[in-house]
């Protein structure tokens, strides 16, 4: 029933004893929940087909907005941009429409915040979608091997679009750079000199193998966490990164590779401190 935070609200003013404006008020608030209510229905109620879709989309055009960033898109950013693709194995008229997409995110008039809210909107109690969508965006940012300040920006507003608190945010931060260390495959990521990379366009697998932090970056637990607090938080990330899970949330089937990729560097992780630490 559309008017149920109308009827309550309506309840509520009577009850309290303030006469009309108490009323009025209790409308309005009623009003509020409603419309509320009514958003994050369509959203959840959206055809698996237009959320695939949509998501599909959404992806490139936020990472060719992100690739701006730093000013321009070099042809590095679209070379890693097409790396991406391959991994995702974006053929035809998949890869024809992501690059396209990517053209769109970067021009200069394109509508970041209504484009992300749309993505809310249609992502509405699909809180693992909005989580790899952001991990995807992560991947490609730093692919270079460098994430730059103003790339960081963008993505602080990106999640903030989608309801990522700060904190979440910064812990998202910390296990893209310990996942980097992990390989999974077809994975790559672009090396070079120093922090920032060798321009030249070379990609190779990462030159260092992980390291125990790096493993606790990926779970988001500390070094001194005892197996038990570990394994949940294995099970939990496992659970949210299953790609069977996540197609049948509105992932589309051609990034069900990166899904996979995830799961096998979480599995690494695990494992790794499983190791380390010689839990049985």
């Amino acid at each position: 029933m559309p008017y149920w935070g109308k009827l309550l609200g309506l309840i509520l003013g009577l009850m309290s004893g303030i006469g009309f404006w108490g009323i009025l008020l209790g409308l309005l608030v009623g009003h509020t929940v409603d419309k509320a209510r009514n958003v994050g229905r369509s959203g959840f109620f959206t055809s698996q087909q237009v959320r695939q879709s949509l998501f599909f989309r959404c992806i490139f055009q936020v990472m060719g907005h992100v690739s701006k960033a730093k000013g321009r898109v070099t042809e590095l950013d679209i070379q890693l941009a097409n790396q991406l693709m391959e991994r995702m194995q974006l053929h035809g008229e998949a890869r024809i429409a992501a690059q396209r997409a990517f053209r769109e995110g970067k021009e200069s008039q394109f509508l970041l915040r209504e484009k992300l809210q749309e993505l809310r909107r249609i992502c509405f109690g699909r809180f693992d979608l909005i989580r790899i969508f952001l991990e995807i965006q992560f991947q490609a940012a730093f692919s270079d091997g460098f994430l730059h300040p103003s790339e960081r920006k963008v993505l602080k507003t990106i999640a903030e679009e989608l309801g990522i608190s700060s904190a979440q945010f910064e812990q998202l931060i910390n296990t893209m750079e310990g996942g980097r260390q992990f390989y999974y495959e077809g994975g790559w990521q672009y090396q070079g000199e120093g922090n920032q990379g060798d321009r030249q366009g070379n990609f190779r697998q990462t030159a260092r193998g992980p390291t125990l932090a790096d493993a606790c970056k990926v779970l988001g637990v500390k070094n001194s966490d005892n197996y038990v607090v570990v394994k949940r938080a294995y099970r939990k990330l496992m659970s949210e990164h299953h790609p069977d899970k996540l197609i049948a949330k509105g992932l589309p089937p051609e990034m069900m590779r990166m899904a996979k990729e995830k799961t096998q560097e979480i599995q690494a992780a695990y494992n790794l401190i499983k190791r380390e630490k010689g839990f049985k």
